[in-house]
């Protein structure tokens, strides 16, 4: 849930500074959500790299996928680069649809573990569809 919950505080500000204080770029919801995902996939990335979410992540790739440690360094290593991308605007629609792309491909590890009650088991399979469908929704809204 933590990611969830810096998707909405980081864009909510954002979109607030762009209400107030700073208007122009941020003054717009496409462009708080950038950097609400940003920031979400920054979050998200670090567990690729730290444990104990590392091993946890490990556990959760397909016993069909060869290498699931550099699976995981991949996608860690990805997320970081969505979320850069994000934050430079001739680039921020390309960025957003590959996430969306990466959050699709990745989804098949979200199944496995919830089914098989492995890796990050705190959240249930019909949350974790539910909140893929609203990364996915914010990483569309985003490439706008």
């Amino acid at each position: 849930m933590a990611p969830l919950v810096v998707l909405v505080v980081v864009s909510g500000i954002a979109r607030l500074l762009g209400l107030l204080l700073l208007p122009g770029w941020l003054d717009s919801w496409p462009h708080a959500v950038r950097l609400g995902l940003a920031a979400m996939f920054a979050l998200t990335a670090s567990a690729h790299f730290l444990q104990p979410r590392r091993d946890a992540l490990i556990e959760m790739v397909p016993p069909r996928l060869p290498g699931p440690a550099n699976l995981v360094t991949l996608t860690g290593i990805l997320e970081l680069a969505g979320a850069a991308g994000l934050l430079i605007p001739p680039v921020a629609p390309i960025a957003a649809f590959c996430l969306v792309a990466m959050l699709v491909l990745m989804f098949p590890a979200n199944v496995r573990a919830a089914r098989a009650h492995v890796g990050l088991k705190t959240v249930p399979l019909p949350a974790r569809t539910t909140l893929q469908v609203l990364f996915i929704a914010a990483c569309i809204l985003a490439a706008f």
